[in-house]
C-alpha cells in the first residue's frame, strides 16, 4: 500500500507528512514509500516503512492522553543507540522525531531485521529436533544482555534512585489502587514480597518483556538475530527478566496467552522451565539462582499489567483489539502470585 493510496484514517496519521519529513531528514531515501501497520500488541504502534530497497520499522507513541513517562519512544531510541555493537544484537536506529507536528506523536525509525519471529512458544514452524536449541539460544541471549556493562555503555540514565525491587512491588500494587476491581490478594502478595525481598539489588539491564514475539531468529537456524521492543527496559535485577520468561512461557497455556503450560513438553521437543533456568545459569555464570520471590513478583507484575489493559479496554483507549480478553488475565495472574507465596510459606 503506497502513501498515495492510503487514507489518514487507516493509519491515524497522514503518510504524506511522514514522507515529507523523511525527504528532509533522510534525503538519501528516494522513491515511493510503502507503509504497513504490523502487530496487534498493547505497546507502541508499529509500521513497516519501505522506500526503494530500504526496509525500516517505525514505532510511534500512541495517540491520546498518556502519563508523561509512558510509551517514551525517545527513550527506546536512545537504548537502541547505546546497545549498538553490544550483545545481544539489536536493530540499527536510523532517525528520531521528538515533535507531535509530523504524524501526531513522536516516533523513531530503525532498520528492519529479516528473519523469523515465532508467535507460538511451541515453535511449530521449527523442526522438533531443533526446538530445544532455539530455547537454549533464547536463554543465552538473555544472559548476554544481563552481562552488558551498562555504566560503560551509556545507559546510566536508565538507573533510578532507590531499590529496583521495592519500586516494582510499589508500582504493581498501585496499579490496583483506586479501581473498582479491588482484591484482598493484592495487599497479601505485596506484603509477602516486601517481607521476602532480597537484601541487595544486583543491577543489570532488564529488558522487561523478553519473549519469543520480541526476538528475531535467523531464517534457517537457531541463531538469534535481534532483540526487539525495548519499551520496558530498565536498570534493575536481571532475575526479574528470567522470572518473567517463566511466568509468560511455562505458567500460561497456549489458549490463554501463548505459553506452553499443559503441553507434553518432551513430546513437542520443548524444555522444562528448570532446563531453561539451567541454560541461563550456565551462560550467566554469576552464581545467582531463581527463588520464590522472583516467581511471585513476575506473576504480580503481570497481574498489574493486565489490570491496566483491562482498565484501558473498559475506557475504550486500548491499542489492541483483544484488550478486553487479555485484560481478564489480571485475576488469573494475581491468583498465581498468591499461590507462589502460599507454597513458599
Amino acid at each position: 500500500m503506497s502513501e498515495r493510496a492510503t487514507a489518514k484514517t487507516e493509519f491515524d496519521f497522514d503518510p504524506a507528512a511522514l514522507r515529507r519529513w523523511l525527504a528532509s531528514n533522510q534525503p538519501n531515501l528516494t522513491g515511493k514509500m510503502d507503509l504497513e501497520r504490523v502487530g496487534g500488541g498493547q505497546s507502541n504502534p508499529t509500521y513497516f516503512v519501505t522506500i526503494g530497497s530500504t526496509r525500516m520499522v517505525l514505532r510511534k507513541r500512541p495517540v491520546g492522553e498518556l502519563p508523561k513517562s509512558a510509551h517514551d519512544v525517545g527513550r527506546e531510541y536512545r537504548i537502541l543507540s547505546a546497545l549498538q555493537n553490544e550483545a545481544p544484537p539489536t536493530p540499527r536506529p536510523i532517525a528520531f522525531c521528538d515533535t507531535d507536528e509530523v504524524i501526531g506523536t513522536p516516533f523513531y525509525l530503525m532498520e528492519r531485521v529479516e528473519g523469523r519471529i515465532f508467535h507460538d512458544a511451541a515453535l511449530p514452524e521449527a523442526p522438533k529436533a531443533e526446538r530445544r536449541a532455539y530455547y537454549r539460544e533464547f536463554a543465552r541471549t538473555l544472559a548476554a544482555l544481563h552481562a552488558v556493562d551498562w555504566r560503560a555503555g551509556g545507559m546510566a540514565e536508565l538507573a533510578r534512585p532507590g531499590r529496583f525491587l521495592e519500586r516494582q512491588v510499589d508500582r504493581w500494587e498501585r496499579a490496583w489502587t483506586g479501581t473498582t476491581a479491588t482484591d484482598p490478594n493484592v495487599s497479601r502478595v505485596a506484603d509477602w514480597l516486601r517481607r521476602n525481598m532480597p537484601d541487595t539489588d544486583h543491577l543489570g539491564i532488564v529488558h522487561g518483556d523478553y519473549k519469543f514475539t520480541n526476538v528475531i531468529f535467523d531464517p534457517i537456524r537457531p541463531r538469534l538475530a535481534a532483540v526487539l521492543d525495548w519499551e520496558l527496559c530498565a536498570i534493575g535485577d536481571p532475575m526479574a527478566d528470567v522470572a518473567h520468561c517463566w511466568s509468560a512461557l511455562w505458567q500460561t497455556g497456549p489458549d490463554e496467552y501463548g505459553g506452553v503450560m499443559g503441553l507434553d513438553l518432551d513430546g513437542f521437543g520443548l524444555p522444562t522451565a528448570e532446563a531453561f533456568f539451567a541454560d541461563y545459569y550456565e551462560a550467566a555464570n554469576d552464581g545467582r539462582r531463581m527463588t520464590s520471590f522472583y516467581l511471585a513478583l513476575a506473576h504480580f507484575r503481570n497481574a498489574g499489567i493486565f489490570h491496566g489493559i483491562r482498565q484501558r479496554a473498559e475506557a475504550g483507549t486500548a491499542n489492541a483489539a483483544d484488550a478486553a480478553h487479555t485484560g481478564r488475565l489480571d485475576r488469573v495472574y494475581l491468583e498465581r502470585a498468591f499461590a507462589v507465596t502460599e507454597g513458599a510459606a
